[in-house]
């Protein structure tokens, strides 16, 4: 498989933000990386929710006065570029369809706007703790350099002798952190996925990751999506992606996960054109 090596531009394929998101967004409070890293929680509890991004705008004003928002150089909404690593049977990818006690993510990130770069090992217990390890890098590991797989066989073991460039992944992400400085909260939209010449979009969807020390803590998004009537999901970007553009793989366990993207895409589409969610993720790049 060889994913996508060049990165798009900060409004890429999936379309432009909403104005009104913007100016959502410059009405917040801002924070700052420095603050940002105080709350790095990179031993935490993950809860994931799925919300169209019409809900996403009518769900921000009532977060204002909660929480602050990641500003960097005056941008708000900033682009990250992943790629995944994987055996080339997927062994990582079939782990998250497995009752395994722990899954593992392999990935490199460049965070675009603030340049920094990052190999991660992103570990999933089964006590909902997520555990995560990095390592700096220069820019995005395009193959695994001397240094990175020495990181990943250290955290990994021997899988880690085998892993290759699987899936790319671009999308804009808004950071935000609540006021008392116990948790983060990172919107993504714009999803696009990359594999083997293809490309798969979410348009119109926002997948939302809540992190906490601690389970049950009281958090005002948690209160928002109860009110809303919006449930946790079990979603992976990596996982999406997958199912979306590798063919050759059983992906029952998925079935649920894709099904519940389908119908927030179709929901966000219905003022537009019908949207044909299996040519999304078939079209070539």
């Amino acid at each position: 498989m060889s994913p996508v090596a060049s990165p798009p531009s900060l409004w890429h394929a999936v379309g432009l933000v909403p104005p009104s998101l913007d100016r959502l967004l410059n009405r917040m409070a801002p924070t700052t990386l420095p603050a940002l890293d105080a709350v790095a929680l990179l031993n935490r509890i993950d809860t994931k929710f799925l919300l169209t991004g019409s809900q996403l705008i009518e769900i921000l004003p009532r977060l204002a006065q909660e929480y602050l928002v990641l500003d960097v150089q005056g941008r708000r909404m900033h682009q990250y570029r992943t790629l995944y690593f994987d055996t080339p049977e997927l062994d990582l990818y079939r782990m998250h369809n497995t009752s395994l006690a722990v899954r593992h993510k392999v990935r490199s990130r460049a965070y675009i706007d603030s340049g920094l770069s990052f190999i991660e090992i992103k570990s999933k217990t089964p006590t909902r703790r997520t555990i995560k390890h990095r390592l700096a890098t220069p820019e995005l590991v395009t193959d695994l350099t001397p240094d990175a797989s020495a990181f990943v066989m250290a955290n990994l073991g021997p899988i880690g002798e085998s892993l290759q460039p699987t899936l790319s992944n671009d999308f804009l992400r808004i950071t935000l952190m609540d006021r008392r400085q116990s948790e983060r909260l990172t919107l993504d939209l714009n999803i696009q996925f990359d594999c083997d010449g293809r490309t798969a979009v979410l348009p119109g969807i926002v997948i939302a990751e809540l992190k906490q020390g601690h389970a049950r803590q009281r958090s005002a998004f948690a209160t928002a999506m109860q009110m809303s009537k919006i449930g946790p999901s079990s979603v992976s970007k990596y996982c999406t992606g997958v199912k979306l553009l590798v063919s050759d793989i059983e992906h029952e366990a998925s079935a649920k996960m894709l099904a519940s993207i389908e119908k927030l895409t179709r929901a966000q589409s219905d003022d537009r054109l019908p949207f044909d969610f299996d040519r999304a993720a078939a079209r070539p790049s």
